[in-house]
């Protein structure tokens, strides 16, 4: 039996619906790179972890506390990276539901998330 990646311990400790209270896990400059056709009101690169928080705050209230993620898979490569394949959804305009397939890569340095890469499937 082998010992879990550390890195997937870090993820472990995020809570989408609390990124506040998940905080700790960000590197104090940590770089959030969001890009959604579909949302452009919240594309854009969100800095530092106050950054992050106002990002899921933001798709927080977009989707009026809607939003979930899901994980579908979650494989480690090498001392820093670590790659999700999730499924999140939301209700937008009180009637349109989303669900979209989302791989998101994150670089974890010294037990801190460094810089995260949010890549959805929205144009196949």
């Amino acid at each position: 039996m082998t010992d879990p990646h550390p890195n997937l311990a870090v993820l472990a400790r995020l809570n989408p619906a609390d990124m506040a209270g998940s905080a700790d896990a960000f590197a104090p400059d940590v770089v959030f790179h969001y890009f959604n056709p579909h949302l452009p009101d919240l594309t854009g690169d969100y800095i530092g972890r106050e950054g992050v928080v106002a990002f899921f705050a933001k798709i927080g209230a977009k989707s009026k506390g809607t939003f979930t993620v899901t994980p579908q898979s979650i494989h480690p490569f090498g001392d820093e990276l670590v790659v999700t394949h999730t499924i999140n959804t939301m209700t937008l305009n009180d009637d349109l539901d989303i669900s979209t397939q989302v791989v998101v890569v994150w670089r974890i340095v010294d037990g801190l998330i460094r810089e995260v890469w949010d890549i959805p499937s929205v144009f196949t």
